[in-house]
C-alpha cells in the first residue's frame, strides 16, 4: 500500500526520499524492520492476552528432562509470526504482483489450518486437534491452487534463449555475452532448476516422454504432483521440528535469508545472467516478502527461545512450512529443498523410519522395536541427555551450512 502511496507522491509531488519506494533493497529493509518491531512489541501483548484466556500448552509426559516445566505456556504464538508476515508485505510490496499474491494466500491459508488444529487441542480440550485426513486436505488444495496459477497465469513466465525462428509469439529480446549474440523470450514453461548438473535445468513435462511426442499434453498432471508432494513434506517437516524452544523458529530464519538471497538473483537480470541460472520475470518483488518472513521468525524468538515464554503451536509451524515450499516452488528451486531445509527432512525421516521399523519388528518379533530412544531425531538427543539448548544451536549450525551449500550450488555444477 505504502509503495502506491509514495510513487504517487514521487511522480506527483517530487518529495525527497519517495522515490526510494521503487526500490526492492529499500523496500525489504522497511519490511524487515517494521517485521521485528511488530513481533517484539506487540508479541508481549499477545502473549498475556493467551496466558489470560488460559491459551496453555497441554504436555504429555514422555519422560524429558524439563518437559513437564512447559506445562501452560501459551500456545497458538504463530499468530503473532503471522502478523509480522502480513503487515509489512500488505504495506510495502506490490499487491498487484501474482507472486505476493500467491504468498499472501498460502499465508493465511496454512496459518487457518493450523489455527484451527490449535484451537480443537485447546478449547475443545481434545488431544489429537484438528484430524490429520483434513490437514492433509487443507496441504493439497493449497497445492493446487499455487500449481494450477503458477501453470496457467500469464505473469508466471521464465525468460529462456531460444533459436530463430521462433516457435511462440512472445516479445523476443537480443542480449549479447561476449562477443557473440543471443535471443530470448519470456515463455510459460514448468522448468525448474537442478542442483549439481552442468544445464541447471529440469522440465518435469518430459517426465512422461516415455509416452511419446504428446506427453506436454500431461505436464500438469506431473507438475501438481510435484507441488503436493513439496507442500505437504515440508510444511510436516516444520511441524515436527517445532518440538523444542527456538528449533524451528530459528531454523526456519536460516532458510528464510537464503530464499530471499534466491529470490533476489532468480529476480534481478543481471545476476541471473552472472550465475547463469533462469530469469523469472517479478519474482524480485518475492524478496520483501521474504524479508518480512525473516523478520517474524527473528523476532519471535525474543519470545520463543529458551526456556520459550509462548509456542508458535501449528498455527505457526504450518503456516511456516507452507511458506518456504511455495516461496521455493515459485523462484523454481524447490528441488533444493532437500538440501536447504535438511533438518526438515531429517526430523521426517527420523519419525518415518521409526515407525515403520517399529511396525515391521512388531510383526516379525511380536514386539516392536525402535532405531532412535524417540522420534523426532531432536527428541533422541534430549533421550541422551542432551540440554535443549545445546541441540537447538548444534541443528542451527547444521541449518547454517546447508544454506551455504545450498547458495553455492549456483555455481557448482
Amino acid at each position: 500500500m505504502l509503495y502506491y502511496l509514495f510513487t504517487w507522491l514521487d511522480q506527483h509531488y517530487d518529495i525527497p526520499g519517495a522515490g526510494l519506494f521503487q526500490f526492492i533493497s529499500f523496500r525489504t529493509a522497511m519490511a524487515v524492520i517494521l517485521s521485528l518491531l511488530l513481533t517484539t512489541v506487540y508479541g508481549s501483548r499477545l502473549i498475556r492476552i493467551l496466558r489470560a484466556r488460559q491459551v496453555g500448552e497441554s504436555v504429555r509426559n514422555l519422560g524429558l528432562e524439563g518437559q513437564m516445566q512447559k506445562q501452560g505456556t501459551p500456545t497458538m504464538g504463530g499468530l503473532i509470526i503471522l502478523l509480522g508476515i502480513l503487515a509489512p508485505t500488505l504495506l510495502f510490496a506490490r499487491l498487484d504482483n501474482i507472486y505476493i499474491i500467491l504468498m499472501l494466500v498460502t499465508t493465511v491459508w496454512m496459518g487457518a489450518i493450523g489455527f484451527l488444529d490449535d484451537y480443537i487441542k485447546v478449547f475443545k480440550k481434545d488431544k489429537e486437534g484438528l484430524a490429520g485426513r483434513f490437514k492433509i486436505m487443507g496441504q493439497v488444495g493449497l497445492a493446487l491452487i499455487i500449481g494450477w496459477t503458477m501453470y496457467f497465469h500469464p505473469d508466471i513466465v521464465v525468460r529462456e534463449q531460444v533459436t530463430l525462428p521462433a516457435k511462440v509469439k512472445a516479445p523476443l529480446e537480443v542480449h549479447q555475452r561476449g562477443n557473440q549474440f543471443y535471443y530470448t523470450q519470456d515463455l510459460k514453461s514448468t522448468i525448474t532448476n537442478v542442483p549439481f548438473y552442468k544445464d541447471n535445468e529440469f522440465d518435469y513435462a518430459k517426465v512422461l516422454t516415455v509416452f511419446g511426442d504428446e506427453y506436454e499434453k500431461y505436464s500438469l498432471v506431473v507438475f501438481l504432483l510435484f507441488v503436493i508432494v513439496i507442500i505437504t513434506a515440508v510444511s510436516n517437516g516444520a511441524n515436527l521440528t517445532d518440538g523444542i524452544d527456538g528449533l524451528a523458529t530459528g531454523t526456519s530464519a536460516i532458510i528464510g535469508i537464503t530464499l530471499a538471497i534466491l529470490a533476489y538473483v532468480s529476480g534481478n537480470t543481471i545476476f541471473a545472467d552472472y550465475l547463469n541460472i533462469m530469469y523469472i520475470p517479478y519474482s524480485g518483488e518475492l524478496v520483501i516478502f521474504a524479508g518480512a518472513f525473516v523478520g517474524a521468525c527473528v523476532g519471535f524468538l525474543w519470545y520463543n527461545s529458551f526456556p520459550a515464554q509462548v509456542f508458535m503451536g501449528d498455527t505457526g509451524s504450518l503456516a511456516i512450512g507452507g511458506i518456504i515450499a511455495a516461496f521455493a516452488i515459485m523462484i523454481r528451486k524447490e528441488l533444493l529443498i532437500p538440501v536447504l531445509c535438511g533438518i526438515f527432512l531429517v526430523e521426517n525421516l527420523s519419525v518415518i523410519i521409526q515407525v515403520s521399523y517399529f511396525k515391521y519388528t512388531k510383526r516379525k518379533f511380536g514386539e516392536g522395536r525402535r532405531i532412535f530412544l524417540m522420534s523426532p531425531l531432536h527428541h533422541h538427543y534430549q533421550k541422551k541427555g542432551y540440554h535443549e539448548a545445546k541441540i537447538v544451536t548444534r541443528f542451527w549450525i547444521v541449518g547454517i551450512l546447508l544454506a551455504i551449500l545450498t547458495i553455492v550450488t549456483l555455481k557448482l555444477r
